[in-house]
């Protein structure tokens, strides 16, 4: 019975893996409802600088299987919109901003609005479309503003 549980919870976890979640919003709709310790990032929390209209953040470690392809991805997403940057965290270098954030494993994929809310979660290996799809609804959030 264990091995069934064990297996369920297994298939369940990898069928989550790569999803992109969006954070739920507020009954405005404006922000992202999150605890005011996670849900946003500033250039001083990433050593970088947040983009313009958006962010992309990648946390990896070095023995990350799909840390490379997602780093690819989260590159060619970058650089074919204007104002949206793309920083890579170390997680076990930034325990601190890891425990913080829930980072659990690798890569996880955060998307930051311009002020560096969290709009968007992914762990595992992303999909590029739900990250397009992610990562649209932030610059089209931007454009409203």
């Amino acid at each position: 019975m264990a091995l069934v549980g064990a297996s369920a919870v297994g298939a369940v976890a990898r069928l989550r893996m790569g999803r992109v979640r969006s954070l739920r919003r507020t009954d405005d709709g404006d922000s992202p409802v999150t605890s005011p310790s996670t849900g946003f990032l500033t250039a001083d929390d990433l050593g970088a600088s947040l983009g313009e209209r958006a962010t992309l953040v990648q946390f990896s470690t070095e023995f990350c299987a799909y840390c490379g392809p997602a780093r690819q991805l989260l590159g060619e997403l970058a650089a074919e919109r204007p104002g949206v940057g793309f920083v890579e965290v170390d997680a076990a270098g930034r325990m601190d901003l890891t425990k913080r954030l829930g980072v659990f494993s690798t890569p996880t994929v955060l998307v930051l609005g311009p002020d560096g809310t969290i709009a968007a979660r992914s762990a595992g290996r992303p999909r590029k479309a739900d990250l397009a799809e992610s990562l649209r609804s932030v610059l089209d959030d931007g454009v409203r503003s």
